[in-house]
């Protein structure tokens, strides 16, 4: 570690950036939580009869 990294950045810099893979981590797990609700949403739907002809 150098002694820029404990100071952060100097005055007139941007901050740093997260990288792109944390970026990606990111809207990946965000995407899985997505898909994931969508699909025990439509298993409840399916198992409650919403999807089932009417008779």
């Amino acid at each position: 570690m150098t002694d820029e990294d404990e100071r952060g950045p100097a005055p007139g810099e941007a901050p740093r950036r997260a990288s792109a893979w944390m970026i990606l981590a990111v809207v990946a797990a965000a995407l899985l939580v997505c898909c994931c609700s969508a699909a025990v949403g439509l298993l409840i739907s399916w198992s409650a009869g919403l999807f089932h002809t009417p008779t």
